[in-house]
């Protein structure tokens, strides 16, 4: 076998694993990332900690990590603060270097994998030319499109979350719970992206930061306008003493106002999405059942 084909396929697999693992959900922040150390238990002793670790850890990791390094210092700013801003919006712990590596992988493997099948396949031409170029620029731009897709979903869940979260917040505030503890009881009994950043901003505030610094990192690391909103409201409430529970109530009722408004606005547009499938699709069958045995007989008195 080709030794470039092989290298290509060995890119491509090292690219998908290091995806796989920046996309996946159970390596989520925890507060232990946050602080840095294991919260709690006896201290380890530094050689046995290095021991205890695979043989892929101790000899491949320190190169990864040289290269992350490299990577770091050739990469511009602004494109990194890019990455990370997606993938905090996705709510991987992946770093911006992993992804700009998994990029170049990916581009570089699907070169060299998916152009040679093609051109063994089916020649040359203007068009497979265009497929050529085309498949190393949809490598260099699948980490990002995945990443998109995940922020997404992640976005519109904590979206359509929000109303009834905000709603058991209400209910245990007016019950006489302080506002930390109805959000902490709250995300105890809820699941989902949303409860998972209630979770993350009371860390926040055991670990020392104010309650106001850790609902700004609760709008800043989200970007579901309805949530910057109830930020909003909350730091206003606590700037100028206005009853918890009132502003949760008003909130409350104006995040379900809002829910009812996006669906009847998804409602209002359900017939122009149908009308394309009815067009190209339904109508044609239609008209094949329909004039189809008519077209046949005409098509046979004439013979």
């Amino acid at each position: 076998m080709d030794p470039i084909l092989i290298a290509g396929v060995l890119l491509l697999l090292a690219a998908g694993g290091a995806l796989f693992f920046s996309l996946d959900d159970k390596h989520t922040i925890t507060a232990e990332d946050l602080i840095g150390e294991p919260l709690g238990g006896p201290p380890t002793d530094l050689r046995d900690a290095v021991l205890s670790q695979s043989a892929f850890q101790r000899a491949v990791k320190p190169i990864a990590n040289k290269v992350m390094v490299l990577v770091r210092k050739f990469t511009p700013a602004g494109w990194t603060e890019s990455i990370q801003q997606k993938l905090m919006l996705a709510d991987s712990r992946g770093k911006p270097e992993v992804v700009i590596v998994q990029k170049v992988a990916l581009c570089i493997g699907f070169f060299f994998v998916f152009n040679i099948f093609w051109k063994l396949s089916y020649g040359s031409g203007l068009v497979s030319m265009l497929i050529f170029l085309a498949k190393p620029v949809l490598g260099f731009f699948l980490p990002d499109i995945l990443l998109h897709n995940k922020a997404t979903k992640r976005q519109a869940l904590i979206q359509a979350a929000l109303p009834d979260v905000l709603d058991q917040i209400t209910v245990g505030v007016e019950a006489g719970l302080g506002f930390d503890a109805a959000m902490a009881r709250t995300a105890k009994s809820t699941e989902g992206p949303l409860p998972t950043e209630l979770n993350r901003t009371l860390q926040h505030v055991a670990a020392g930061l104010s309650r106001a610094e850790a609902m700004r990192g609760l709008a800043t690391r989200n970007k579901v306008p309805e949530l910057r909103q109830f930020v909003g409201a909350i730091l206003q409430a606590e700037q100028y003493g206005v009853p918890m529970a009132q502003v949760l109530r008003v909130q409350a009722a104006e995040q379900r106002r809002k829910r009812r408004q996006r669906a009847e606005e998804k409602a209002m547009k359900l017939p122009v999405k149908v009308l394309f499938p009815l067009v190209l699709c339904i109508l044609p069958t239609l008209f094949i059942v329909l004039i189809g045995p008519a077209v046949l007989s005409i098509m046979e008195s004439f013979q």
